[in-house]
């Protein structure tokens, strides 16, 4: 069953997160639409591991990343919406390249959203990792 259309664009999701977090953050979202969204991950060698590989807490940041942002484009600019869950499953090494995060919803609930998350290293096409990170939502925010 489809979910509402996003009520934050990509500029506005880049904007918050860029206001929310004292930090640079590394990605960016590139692409939301109903259900599904795209983040993007700079790869800096402080994220790789020897042997060129990316690091996985850095692959479970992201996915939860690309959680958050999906959750905050169809909810609107919520900060407290917090992690309750995440599980990963490591499939490839990745490349050092910037990773693509894409997210897509399997659950958006009152009190939780269930997100599906699938990591890509930069122009492969098979998934690296694969998570399915689950959100606790503040009461009011979601159908």
């Amino acid at each position: 069953m489809p979910h509402p259309d996003p009520q934050m664009t990509v500029a506005e999701l880049n904007h918050f997160f860029d206001e929310a977090f004292d930090t640079p953050r590394g990605y960016e979202v590139e692409h939301v639409e109903q259900d599904r969204l795209r983040l993007r991950q700079s790869v800096a060698s402080l994220m790789l591991r020897p042997g060129g590989t990316v690091s996985g807490p850095t692959l479970m940041a992201l996915a939860d990343a690309a959680a958050y942002a999906l959750i905050l484009a169809h909810i609107g600019p919520v900060a407290l919406a917090v992690t309750s869950s995440l599980t990963i499953s490591f499939l490839h090494k990745p490349q050092p390249a910037d990773l693509v995060a894409d997210a897509e919803f399997l659950k958006l609930g009152r009190k939780l959203a269930v997100v599906d998350v699938r990591l890509h290293s930069e122009g492969t096409t098979h998934p690296v990792a694969q998570a399915v990170v689950t959100y606790a939502l503040p009461s009011g925010t979601a159908s």
